[in-house]
């Protein structure tokens, strides 16, 4: 793939991503762009707790934070423990972020960084508005991590990864960036099966979550060639069920399913 391509893909995801947290600014639904996202703040609570999410969670967010948006629970194999560092990988509205924040406490630290300005300062509003101080939200690319070498226990992120045309370059980044001994904890989308040209060249599926989905022997040498240790992908088959909703009729749930991606950066 060109530079030209990769930006151009960028660009597509945040102008998707950009629409979906101005319509929900505007109390608007926000699934008219990308397909990974409710279409109410009672459907976003659905679309949740279907991932994995407890009622308990979503009392404990801003409201706002909770889009819709992910294809799992990133948290739910983190293992967080208190007082340590969260980078969250596409950190949206902020929605995994607040809940690792809870777990870490008030000595600990999450870091969320995203591409999409709209998102950022959306982000900024729901942590400003609830109180958190122990969260902070930056701008960047995941591809270039705007965060210091060795300075994180833990990576989460929520199909987010899928959207990067550098896929290899973000897990090399992930591995700068944590701490000898720290850990990925990532609930993202895979391929289960070569996906047709059709689906791979659509922009729309794209931001959909779905055309970039690389296949699990791929991620698996992607995480390899990063020095990662003890990587599972834990491929869950019964996600298809809600994936089936993101492209109405498209049989793109023939193609990818949710997984669990954990890996260790060796001591």
């Amino acid at each position: 793939m060109s530079q030209k391509q990769a930006d151009d893909i960028r660009q597509s995801v945040r102008d998707s991503y950009a629409k979906v947290a101005e319509a929900s600014d505007a109390g608007e639904c926000c699934g008219v762009e990308t397909s990974c996202c409710g279409v109410s703040a009672d459907i976003n609570s659905v679309h949740s707790t279907r991932l994995g999410y407890s009622e308990n969670d979503l009392n404990h967010i801003p409201g706002g934070a909770d889009m819709g948006l992910g294809c799992g629970n990133p948290r739910a194999i983190a293992s967080l423990q208190a007082d340590e560092v969260v980078l969250d990988l596409g950190s949206g509205g902020g929605f995994d972020a607040f809940l690792a924040a809870r777990e870490v406490g008030e000595h600990g630290q999450v870091i969320g960084v995203d591409m999409t300005p709209a998102m950022v300062s959306k982000a900024r509003r729901n942590a400003e508005t609830a109180g958190f101080s122990n969260v902070e939200f930056r701008l960047g690319e995941i591809e270039y991590l705007p965060v210091a070498d060795s300075s994180v226990d833990v990576i989460i992120s929520n199909c987010v990864i899928n959207l990067s045309p550098d896929k290899a370059r973000v897990f090399r980044e992930a591995y700068r960036a944590l701490r000898p001994g720290g850990r990925l904890a990532i609930s993202d989308v895979v391929a289960t099966a070569t996906l047709p040209d059709e689906v791979r060249d659509d922009p729309h599926l794209h931001a959909c979550c779905v055309a970039g989905a690389a296949l699990v022997d791929e991620l698996q040498a992607m995480l390899e060639q990063a020095c990662f240790t003890d990587i599972r992908i834990t491929p869950k088959d019964e996600s298809r069920e809600f994936i089936s909703d993101w492209v109405p009729g498209s049989g793109v749930e023939d193609y990818v399913v949710s997984a669990h991606i954990e890996a260790i950066k060796p001591e």
